[in-house]
């Protein structure tokens, strides 16, 4: 228990006690008795009913795909601890079942990361499809029902990562990834993408007609989120839309004012519906237009800065670009792997935050790793706030000390 406020100032010895104090040096001792009852009495404050709302003050700390350097991606229990090591938002991938249910799930195929292969009543399911003119074989989300998804259990994808939460987790809704952030004792953000918008129209189609992105967005609206960045409903229940196609952002803006970004993949990968360039797509010209439908972008952090013999190179202008046409700056993806980390930051990813965002000043970090970020974020939180009170207290003691000088 921390010391109660009512001890703290009944040792205190108070200059009314002595009339001959001047009223100036009175108002200083209470301004400094004041300083003392809120540094040392906050330990002892009630919480509060409702709940904790979301910090908008520093970089966002958005959970990719959960905390999936520890448990399997995209799962509860992947979700549940992002949530426990203090994630501002968690991110998911979102597509759609054969039957139109949304799911969330990385791949367009469950080969990588489920255990569809060992499913012999699925032996037949293996396709062949086109991606982004490129053709791609396996097991494909779209031509398994829910309920036949929800027979499968979900893996690590790496087998460097821990493997003690394999086939313990199937995979979720939409819905359900919704419900873990609404549930949590504080406030949650939620950032899905509008996952492969082309393929997913090309092979699920809703019996009302309407669209993969049009499903998308009344799921959200049926679940209370509205409202623009920063709005007091959109701070009630927060949320980013993500996509690398910039016609389903643009789509959606006819009938949300929800906040979108901008996915931007490697310089050599163009956008999946418009087949832009990279250089198009990050250019002065494409960034005031675009901003008109999104308040940010999210780049693969390597092209922000680039990378020579995993070294850090110069930084990219891209940034600053983007902060002069008011866009937020969300790069993905930071993991506390060796394999990961530049050489620049000699195995401590505490480096590699610092780096990003006290020196790029990006705007949000998609990470694997969501509790390394935050222990991160408060230690360097807490600094800055004994460094305050430092500065508070020297400063009433000049103050103390030029008015002892003005009458003596």
């Amino acid at each position: 228990m921390g010391v109660s406020s009512l001890s703290i100032s009944s040792n205190l010895s108070s200059p009314y006690a002595n009339p001959a104090i001047p009223i100036m040096a009175r108002s200083l001792w209470v301004v400094l008795s004041l300083f003392l009852l809120l540094v040392v009495g906050c330990a002892g404050r009630p919480l509060h009913h409702h709940k904790k709302p979301l910090q908008t003050s520093r970089p966002y700390n958005i959970a990719h795909r959960g905390s999936n350097g520890e448990f399997p991606e995209e799962t509860v229990g992947a979700y549940m601890r992002a949530i426990e090591e203090g994630a501002d938002f968690i991110e998911s991938d979102i597509l759609a079942s054969k039957d139109g249910v949304l799911i969330c799930f990385h791949d367009l195929t469950l080969d990588a990361t489920t255990d569809v292969a060992d499913h012999k009543e699925f032996a037949n399911r293996r396709r062949t499809y086109e991606v982004q003119q490129k053709n791609m074989t396996g097991w494909f989300t779209v031509d398994f029902t829910l309920e036949e998804l929800k027979s499968l259990r979900v893996k690590q994808r790496f087998n460097f990562r821990d493997q003690q939460y394999n086939w313990k987790y199937s995979i979720i809704t939409f819905e359900e990834f919704i419900s873990i952030a609404l549930d949590a004792p504080r406030t949650v953000g939620i950032y899905p993408e509008i996952k492969n918008p082309v393929f997913i129209n090309q092979h699920v189609k809703w019996a009302d007609g309407k669209k993969f992105e049009d499903r998308f967005v009344e799921t959200l609206k049926n679940n209370g989120y509205k409202g623009s960045y920063l709005s007091k409903e959109w701070k009630k229940q927060p949320v980013f839309i993500q996509s690398f196609a910039p016609t389903s952002l643009i789509h959606i803006s006819n009938f949300t004012d929800l906040p979108k970004i901008l996915l931007i993949d490697d310089v050599t990968i163009p956008t999946q519906d418009t087949n832009q360039s990279y250089s198009e797509v990050t250019s002065d010209k494409y960034l005031g237009f675009i901003k008109n439908f999104v308040v940010g972008i999210g780049p693969w952090k390597d092209t922000i800065v680039p990378v020579k013999n995993n070294y850090l190179d110069e930084p990219t202008d891209l940034v600053a670009k983007s902060h002069a046409h008011e866009l937020q700056v969300h790069p993905y993806t930071y993991r506390n792997e060796n394999r990961y980390l530049h050489f620049n930051f000699h195995g401590d990813p505490h480096a590699e935050y610092d780096y990003w965002i006290n020196k790029i000043r990006v705007d949000g970090l998609f990470t694997d790793f969501t509790g390394t970020l935050h222990e991160y974020q408060e230690c360097r939180s807490r600094r800055w706030k004994d460094e305050s009170a430092v500065s508070i207290v020297e400063r009433i003691a000049e103050l103390i000390s030029s008015y002892r000088n003005d009458h003596n």
